[in-house]
């Protein structure tokens, strides 16, 4: 499997994204009481640096609503994943509580401020990339279904989007803005590949470091990691 960024390396040439491939998880479903007790100081620390300061001014969130920018995003309403974790602990409203392994990586995410996304890797086909949206990208997304309807919406990217594909579909829409709903890692998830993303801002090796040892704290598995840069813009990864 390789993970290609070469289509996005000359527009963005900060842009730097480590490939965690995990395998033997043992995903919980709840949050462990000690995972719980680790997020909480992390949501405190995160105000206590944080509160007071504008969104805007806030160096990683401020790298990606300029990378938004600049492949046409202007709505507010579309924001990077880190920004949404950010802005609603400093609102106090806590990480929401999904899966062992789901809510270890937000952690990370929060706290070196950079965006986090995971993915089964057992329903993952083919190579991956960030790249430009193509005609026939196929999308569903995860938040769809969530006021009653029958489940997730096609929901394609637009032209010109930065997505996250592999071979058969886009995996997140928006660089990192939301998910599809057919590859989310579960408790039933034994394998799963994990992408932290930097775009010239944050300490990615830090957060890479973070990321590993809470895996193995809280989910257990065995993990490898490729990164791949405008320097080396497709790396193998498994």
């Amino acid at each position: 499997m390789r993970l290609d960024i070469s289509e996005l390396a000359a527009a963005f040439p900060d842009f730097r994204v480590a490939a965690v491939v995990v395998e033997g998880l043992a995903v919980r479903p709840e949050r462990p009481d000690e995972l719980a007790a680790l997020i909480e100081a992390r949501e405190a620390e995160t105000r206590r640096v944080w509160n007071g300061t504008e969104l805007s001014e806030i160096p990683g969130v401020a790298a990606w609503r300029k990378a938004y920018r600049a492949f046409g995003i202007r709505k507010t309403s579309y924001r990077s994943s880190v920004e949404r974790l950010v802005r609603n602990v400093l609102a106090d409203r806590p990480l929401p509580v999904i899966n062992s392994f789901v809510d270890a990586y937000n952690s990370v995410s929060l706290t070196h401020v950079l965006p986090l996304g995971a993915d089964d890797l057992d329903r993952v086909s083919g190579d991956l990339a960030f790249r430009y949206a193509r005609p026939g990208d196929s999308f569903f997304d995860m938040a769809s279904g969530e006021d009653g309807s029958a489940g997730p919406a096609e929901d394609p990217p637009k032209d010109g989007e930065v997505v996250y594909a592999d071979d058969e579909k886009v995996l997140c829409r928006r660089w990192n803005w939301r998910q599809d709903g057919r590859s989310l890692v579960t408790p039933e998830s034994r394998r799963a590949i994990v992408t932290l993303q930097a775009n010239g801002v944050g300490d990615l090796d830090a957060a890479i470091a973070d990321l590993l040892q809470l895996i193995e704290r809280f989910t257990g598995g065995s993990a490898r990691v490729a990164v791949a840069s405008s320097a080396a813009p497709v790396v193998t990864i498994a």
